[in-house]
């Protein structure tokens, strides 16, 4: 167990790293009004479990940390151009997660 700051109480709280089986991960289309169409899928990479802390309906609460894969299929002619040089690679988002002390 470890401890997270609960985004409900505020309050340090233990929480349960959970192991998780992902039944679908589906890729998600979307047409841009600029003419592109972009692939999306969220990668579920964690889950806890905060202990004692609820939601207002009285079910636990969980923290899921994830990664968003963004995928470009296909863009205008005009809206290309040179790689630009970067420390993140298109389709690599960083993932957020709880605050752990």
């Amino acid at each position: 167990m470890v401890k997270v700051v609960s985004p409900i109480s505020h309050r340090e709280v233990e929480s349960l790293n959970l192991d998780f089986e992902a039944k679908s991960e589906p890729w998600v289309t979307y047409d841009l009004s600029d003419g592109t169409v972009l692939k999306i899928r969220t990668l579920v990479t964690g889950v806890m479990r905060l202990e004692g802390e609820h939601d207002p309906a009285g079910n636990p609460l969980y923290n899921v940390s994830t990664q968003v894969v963004i995928r470009v299929v296909s863009s205008p002619k005009d809206l290309r151009g040179s790689p630009t040089s970067s420390a993140t690679l298109p389709g690599r988002a960083s993932t957020g997660g709880p605050e752990v002390r």
